[in-house]
């Protein structure tokens, strides 16, 4: 394999991970807001399946469309690549797969509902402040029988 080759792959690698992180962002908000792929592409004026790309990585999303999207789900543009790492071989892959998996679970997604119902900033912080603190202080033993 050439040195032009080796570029080029690496950098179609690069953005492959970003498009995945991104369709993923995609993904976790419209389904924390309880809103369809159908009802999104309608509003964007294209199909669910092509949300379903978008959602997965397999299709790049300009970036005029996401910037619909953001206003779409009513969240800043800089929520979409907020947390990118870059290319994932310099980072553990298996972290990144975790979060995405726990945004996966129903009980993440009704957790996340619940939290931005509430409409008072002042009080969601002081949740987060609250969860965060409980979480850390829990041992991996707490956190096990817990379960």
């Amino acid at each position: 394999m050439t040195e032009y080759s080796q570029v080029k792959t690496s950098k179609k690698s690069r953005s492959g991970d970003l498009d995945f992180y991104i369709g993923s962002r995609v993904k976790s908000r419209r389904s924390a807001l309880g809103i369809s792929q159908d009802k999104l592409g309608s509003y964007l004026g294209i199909t669910f399946q092509q949300i379903q790309k978008y959602e997965k990585g397999a299709n790049r999303i300009s970036a005029s469309t996401l910037y619909s999207i953001a206003n779409a789900l009513s969240i800043d543009f800089s929520y979409f690549v907020d947390g990118y790492q870059g290319c994932s071989s310099m980072h553990d892959e298996n972290a990144i797969s975790y979060e995405f998996n726990n945004l996966k679970k129903r009980e993440s997604i009704e957790l996340l509902r619940a939290y931005y119902k509430i409409l008072n900033p002042a009080l969601r912080k002081k949740i987060l402040d609250m969860i965060k603190a409980f979480s850390s202080s829990l041992s991996k033993d707490e956190e096990t029988s817990l379960r």
